[in-house]
């Protein structure tokens, strides 16, 4: 191998971009004294350090599902849900089978991820799943049937569209009448990995429909709040009137 001094910064900044470097490759730029060469190389080292981190949690994020598989269960799928409490919009839950033989490094509840982060990862778990189902409920089906009960259909549904039939549930903090052996985990989109795919998978894409609704009504700033009841949302509806897309049996929607 050359010397580091024979590289560029800009040859070594692209190496070191590389998910695997070569040790010995490592260990002759902690020989060079450039500066630049210094700096890339503590950037390098605290990147696989945040890596090893986040591999490290998301193991720890794993081990309910660990646990189960060792007591036979093959196939476990997570569920979550994402608006239940807004004025407008559908109730949309997510069912995802996660491999174990791959890891999502960084995984958390789709809450503590900015956007950019919870479409990478939907990316990741759409291409990498097992199986995976995303679901509405309306507006219309909340207000015939109340929120919690539109939920469990929603999350039903999910479970439904799977091309493969689990055998085991992990849901946060609910349970639902299906057949199938169910495991309810408080905060779960934080202690399990499968109901944190879930989470994403939910939030990602009932996000999607309401920016597609801000299209439609974009007096409302859906795009914005996505249909929860921020100031800017009471004042539209007090000024335009609910659209059909709202939940009347919501007390700030029926009061209007």
């Amino acid at each position: 191998m050359k010397k580091s001094s024979t590289y560029t910064i800009s040859d070594i900044k692209r190496y070191l971009q590389h998910d695997e470097v070569d040790d010995t490759f490592l260990q002759m730029l902690r020989k060079d004294k450039r500066k630049g060469v210094i700096r890339l190389l503590e950037q390098y080292e605290r990147k696989k350090a945040r890596l090893k981190a986040q591999i490290e949690a998301y193991d720890q994020l794993f081990i309910y599902e660990k646990e189960w598989k060792r007591k036979g269960y093959e196939w476990i799928a997570g569920l979550d849900e994402a608006g239940r409490g807004p004025l407008a919009g559908p109730v949309t839950a997510a069912a995802v089978i996660l491999p174990e033989n791959i890891r999502f490094p960084g995984l958390t509840d789709s809450k503590q991820l900015s956007k950019a982060a919870r479409h990478t990862y939907e990316k990741e778990i759409k291409k990498h799943a097992i199986a995976y189902h995303v679901t509405h409920v309306s507006a219309q089906d909340i207000d015939d049937m109340n929120i919690y009960e539109a939920t469990k259909v929603a999350m039903r549904k999910a479970v439904a569209g799977l091309h493969v039939a689990p055998d085991l549930l992990f849901i946060d903090a609910l349970t639902l009448d299906v057949p199938i052996k169910q495991l309810s985990l408080t905060k779960g989109d934080c202690v399990s990995a499968s109901i944190a795919a879930a989470s994403i998978l939910a939030k990602v894409e009932r996000d999607r429909y309401m920016e597609t609704l801000a299209l439609r009504y974009p007096h409302y700033g859906f795009e914005k709040h996505k249909g929860y009841g921020t100031k800017e949302h009471l004042e539209a509806l007090r000024t335009y009137g609910p659209t059909e897309e709202h939940r009347t049996s919501f007390a700030p929607v029926q009061s209007l």
